[in-house]
């Protein structure tokens, strides 16, 4: 129980912007979108999984480690956190997809120093972030590409 109560508080946090940001569907869908733009139900349905991922992750270091401690790990995982937590409220609620991509290259930046911190101090944890990396890329290129043909 203790195990799972430490999961949840890893978790949990991750999925406050999408209760507290609510997603604009008027200001998406008049949005010139290409043609590689995943469906918003699908996009959502990845971002659980990252989000349990990056939670694992997260939980397998602080299981060994004191994360207040690892300075570094802890403020890429704040930079990256805020950064991503921040992205719907730019994007949908501001109405501004160059703040999106803004926080796009942030997200993914700080996922990538995320992995190597991790990987520092758990490189077990650090394999559950490739998928993270992976969708920051396509997010960085997809929130790139509408600002470019929308502006």
């Amino acid at each position: 129980m203790k195990k799972l109560l430490s999961f949840l508080i890893c978790f949990l946090p991750w999925l406050i912007s999408g209760f507290i940001f609510k997603y604009n569907a008027l200001f998406y869908e008049n949005l010139i979108l290409p043609k590689f733009t995943l469906s918003p139900k699908v996009i959502s349905f990845i971002w659980i999984l990252l989000y349990i991922l990056i939670a694992i992750s997260i939980y397998k270091v602080k299981s060994k480690h004191n994360i207040f401690k690892c300075s570094d790990y802890f403020y890429v995982l704040i930079t990256n956190y805020l950064a991503n937590q921040l992205f719907c409220y730019v994007f949908f609620n501001l109405m501004s997809p160059l703040f999106g991509f803004i926080m796009c290259t942030v997200t993914l930046v700080s996922s990538v120093f995320l992995f190597i911190e991790s990987r520092n101090l758990e490189k077990g944890a650090s394999y559950f972030l490739i998928p993270y990396i992976i969708y920051s890329v396509y997010a960085f290129v997809l929130s790139l590409v509408i600002y470019i043909i929308n502006f």
